[in-house]
């Protein structure tokens, strides 16, 4: 089994990647979607949240609201970045050691399902957490910073500064681009069109089958 790692920033088009290579074959997994799986009511990482970030962060029914969570974590986006308080560190040592376990306790069960499968890890932040190491390849999504900021903006259903301010905001807990870029073993650009997109996916996952 091939063990990769596909990362790259805030609206990149990570997960539209991800989709593409699911549909070539690939098995994924989304590491936002287990972070929000830990966080459900009765959850450890939940009560961990809540202990470490209040209350204030609970929908009426006792849910997590992500947005008053990120608002904390990131900072306060009203203030300059350098006067933002930001906790997001405090907020990846609760969730990160449990996502990455959920993440090795899948990979096993694929290695099993499938010894010649593709397993892939989507995730934002496998480099800044020092995790590239635990896979075989990774590959990085970049796009073009006006695409980032409108793609952000219909997702969010926001304005197009809004988009931006908030993509800045945190963009400043990652790496820059370039930094991911240096550290990929492949990279797909999705600045163009879905079918530019899809035809390097297909020319990775050439590649990738050919390891697996």
């Amino acid at each position: 089994m091939l063990k990769v790692g596909l990362t790259g920033g805030i609206a990149a088009g990570k997960s539209v990647v991800g989709e593409m290579f699911t549909s070539l074959g690939a098995c994924l997994v989304q590491a936002d979607r287990i972070a929000h799986s830990l966080m459900e009511p009765g959850e450890p990482v939940y009560n961990d949240v809540v202990r470490h970030f209040g209350r204030e962060i609970l929908n009426r029914d006792g849910s997590i609201n992500r947005s008053k969570l990120a608002e904390i974590a990131f900072g306060d986006s009203t203030l300059p970045a350098d006067k933002r308080v930001s906790r997001i560190d405090e907020l990846n040592r609760i969730v990160h050691p449990a996502v990455i376990r959920s993440q090795d306790e899948w990979m096993v069960a694929m290695g099993i399902q499938d010894h010649h499968a593709v397993a892939i890890v989507e995730a934002a932040l496998i480099l800044e957490a020092g995790l590239s190491n635990r896979f075989e390849r990774l590959v990085v999504v970049t796009c073009a910073p006006e695409q980032r900021a409108a793609r952000y903006a219909a997702r969010q259903k926001v304005d197009i500064e809004t988009a931006r301010h908030e993509i800045d905001r945190r963009m400043a807990a990652q790496l820059p681009d370039e930094e991911k870029i240096k550290a990929a073993d492949y990279v797909i650009d999705n600045s163009g069109s879905l079918e530019h997109t899809r035809e390097q996916v297909t020319e990775v996952w050439k590649k990738l089958k050919a390891l697996a």
